[in-house]
């Protein structure tokens, strides 16, 4: 490899935070209905449902070079730890923030509902931005401020009716919690066993046990733990996140022997697709229900398309194209969230700013689609540039 770092990991993680914001966008009546998410009970999938799964493998895959990272600046495991847990619990407090926005009632909460959510957006942004170390007194007034619009706008939260009113929920804790609930399996993981992909890869195989219990409904006596820790026993959302570590560990160990890894890697990701086709027999694939099957497919998609930008990138060095998806990778967190803000903004302005989702020509949905998506990459390098970048 011609560089340290394996720059097809931030290409792909880029790739697949493009896909999010344009399927995101996308989800509307008329486009091709391979591009978007399939119904519970269907029997397949379309891009929509490989999307997120293809992320949370690049989350697992990117997990080693952080804690090694850490481990070289002469952090202890105590303090990695500790670093672990904040980002989940952060991940997870964004992400049942995030789930919630919908349900909102405005006239309970008295904030119309996209000024809540652009006020608990600005918040998330003041209390996460990385700041300069020589900015420390700003960023802590930043910081105070931040919480306690937070935790104003969370104390006023309303849902549900007059008669029976509800407050947060944490339901399925939201995308950016099932990426927290997946890191912290993963992190712990590789903080435990390190570069034993041996143990690794048992450990994987375990959680897609649980997940093929969980769906023959065996875990049924773990359900008391079920409303915390129910991403991790159903074992659905971890596989996805550790079959990327698994990866990355053998992507390490065969790091001076590029061909060898893109043969063994080619081997097993046709594995998995097989063994994905094969529970079939008896799960159907569905991303809503999380089964074991889907899961599998998804990770032969992903180690396939991995392996490909892999000889593309670091192998052959073909680098041209991959700027804006390189800028979405190292900047994936803040190109998520960013654009939550203007869609708020834009619909509480009535500003016909999405007038291509209305034209009725799917070429034309899909291509407005695509344009916003590259645009909400460009604004939130931008963004970058300004000083204004989460970091968890």
């Amino acid at each position: 490899m011609k560089s340290k770092r394996v720059l097809s990991i931030d290409v792909m993680r880029g790739l697949t935070l493009f896909l999010m914001l344009f399927v995101n966008d996308l989800y509307v009546p008329g486009v091709p209905a391979w591009l978007t998410h399939r119904p519970a009970d269907f029997d397949g999938m379309g891009l929509a449902d490989w999307v997120f799964p293809g992320f949370l493998f690049m989350v697992g895959m990117a997990v080693p070079f952080a804690i090694r990272n850490r481990i070289k600046k002469g952090d202890s495991n105590i303090r990695i730890f500790y670093h672990i847990l904040i980002r989940t619990i952060s991940l997870l407090i964004i992400g049942v923030l995030m789930l919630n926005v919908e349900r909102l009632n405005a006239e309970l909460t008295r904030i119309p509902k996209y000024l809540w959510a652009i006020l608990t957006y600005l918040a998330i942004f003041m209390i996460w931005n990385d700041y300069p170390e020589s900015r420390k007194k700003l960023a802590l007034i930043l910081k105070s401020i931040g919480a306690i619009v937070l935790v104003a706008l969370v104390a006023v939260f309303r849902s549900g009716t007059r008669e029976e009113t509800t407050w947060l929920v944490t339901g399925w804790w939201g995308i950016l919690g099932l990426i927290g609930w997946g890191y912290l399996v993963t992190s712990l993981t590789y903080l435990w066993l390190k570069d034993n992909l041996p143990a690794t890869g048992l450990l994987l195989l375990g959680f897609v046990f649980l997940n093929v219990l969980a769906m023959l409904g065996k875990l049924e006596f773990l359900s008391f733990a079920k409303p915390v820790f129910g991403v991790v026993i159903d074992g659905n959302v971890p596989s996805l996140v550790m079959a990327g570590l698994f990866f990355s560990l053998l992507l390490r160990r065969l790091k001076s022997n590029p061909r060898r890894f893109v043969i063994s890697a080619t081997v097993l990701g046709l594995l998995t697709l097989l063994a994905g086709f094969v529970l079939r027999n008896w799960f159907i694939i569905s991303k809503i229900i999380g089964t074991p099957s889907w899961a599998m497919i998804c990770n032969g998609i992903s180690i396939l398309l991995f392996v490909l930008l892999y000889m593309l990138i670091d192998i052959n060095d073909r680098v041209k194209w991959t700027k804006l998806f390189n800028i979405a990778g190292q900047n994936s967190l803040t190109t998520y969230l960013a654009p939550n803000v203007l869609y708020y903004s834009i619909w509480l302005s009535g500003l016909p700013v999405f007038f291509y989702k209305q034209s009725g020509y799917s070429l034309l949905v899909v291509a407005g689609s695509v344009g916003w998506s590259v645009l909400m990459i460009i604004f939130a390098n931008l963004l970058s540039r300004w000083g204004i970048r989460l970091k968890l």
